[in-house]
């Protein structure tokens, strides 16, 4: 039904943007990925996120967040604000571990979630954590605050635009009626960015280009009196990401656990492209946000403490079960190096010292 959908709108306008194309996949109001009735996050879904792996991970970005807590001078009223929450095990874990915390008395949890089928099951989950939680369909419906933004695996499913280098012009990949690519000419705002990020393409090179990144930057920032942006996604610096190794880009689909490059091989599945992180420091700054750190998810588990909190969260035996998933989430050949960290400021003096950047603190590698 949404091949249809999308067809009708090209037929009646022309071809329609790449970017355009992947947000009617992912967010159609009906048919989209995200909003439709059937989900699939999971296991047992198209893919899953560090938190269907094991609750430490939401333990530990919770022990994190209680840190930060404590660096605002405690204050009574602190909101953690998620976006797209998933199945809201990320949610659960961490409430569950801060509940025997002098910080869950002041602690409450908005979640923002446009699609009402997940809403439900989110409640279902959540609904041990009472008055805790509450829900909100846009950031809009939400007060400036202090607190913590967080979004695990949310920027990378922000629709992109699709560039790519024919000869020695810069070209924006539309879709037609057929789903066959057609090149373009760019506008402005991508010629600047290819600008700004210093961009060295080459005839053929393919890339993504994520403008929306800096319009949710403003929200989020605009959102918060006081507080920080906590962002986990995969994604690179943009030194690494556009890099000659990835002259394809880094778009890649998921449907039962399966990876695939082919956008139009089945029309609505998830779509996703890696993070610039360059972007998100920079594009933060602009917007009154100090960028605390950045280094991979691995490493700043380990600096919060994954081994003492997981000796004490199982008996040994459990935890030798355990090992294969606690390994994924920290080790180089998991997320543990392909899912990034970067945490950001605002309204606090100077730049707050976290524990999760302990290790290692890579900032640089931003610039």
């Amino acid at each position: 039904m949404l091949e249809e959908v999308i067809r009708r709108r090209i037929r009646q306008e022309g071809p329609i943007s790449f970017k355009e194309f992947m947000s009617m996949s992912l967010y159609h109001p009906e048919y989209g990925y995200y909003t439709r009735q059937v989900t699939q996050i999971g296991i047992k879904g198209d893919y899953f996120t560090a938190p269907h792996l094991h609750p430490v991970f939401g333990a530990l970005v919770g022990r994190q967040i209680e840190e930060m807590w404590y660096l605002m001078d405690e204050p009574q009223d602190f909101y953690i604000v998620e976006f797209g929450a998933g199945k809201g095990y990320l949610a659960a874990d961490m409430l569950g571990f801060l509940k025997d915390t002098s910080f869950y008395d002041s602690l409450t949890y908005l979640i923002i979630e446009l699609n009402p089928h997940v809403q439900r099951q989110q409640h279902h989950l959540l609904s041990p954590f009472g008055s805790k939680i509450n829900w909100v369909s846009s950031a809009k419906d939400i007060s400036p605050l202090r607190g913590c933004i967080l979004s695990n695996e949310l920027i990378d499913a922000f629709p992109v635009h699709l560039i790519q280098m024919e000869g020695s012009s810069l070209k924006e990949v539309y879709v037609d009626k057929t789903f066959s690519e057609v090149l373009l000419d760019c506008s402005v705002e991508i010629r600047t960015y290819v600008s700004e990020f210093d961009i060295q393409l080459f005839d053929g090179y393919r890339t993504e280009v994520n403008l929306v990144l800096k319009d949710w930057l403003r929200d989020a920032a605009g959102m918060l009196v006081q507080g920080f942006i906590f962002s986990i996604d995969y994604g690179y610096p943009a030194w690494q990401y556009y890099s000659v190794e990835r002259s394809s880009g880094t778009l890649m689909c998921y449907c039962g656990h399966q990876a695939s490059s082919d956008t139009y091989l089945k029309v609505g599945q998830d779509i996703t492209a890696h993070v610039n992180f360059s972007a998100l420091k920079r594009w933060g700054e602009e917007v009154g946000l100090n960028t605390v750190g950045y280094c991979q998810q691995g490493t700043f588990l380990v600096s919060l403490g994954i081994d003492e909190m997981m000796a004490s969260m199982l008996e040994k035996e459990q935890y030798l079960c355990e090992a294969a998933q606690i390994k994924r989430l920290i080790l180089p050949q998991g997320m543990g190096e392909s899912h990034k960290v970067l945490i950001q400021s605002k309204g606090m003096a100077g730049y707050p010292v976290l524990r999760g950047f302990s290790l290692r603190n890579q900032m640089e590698a931003l610039e």
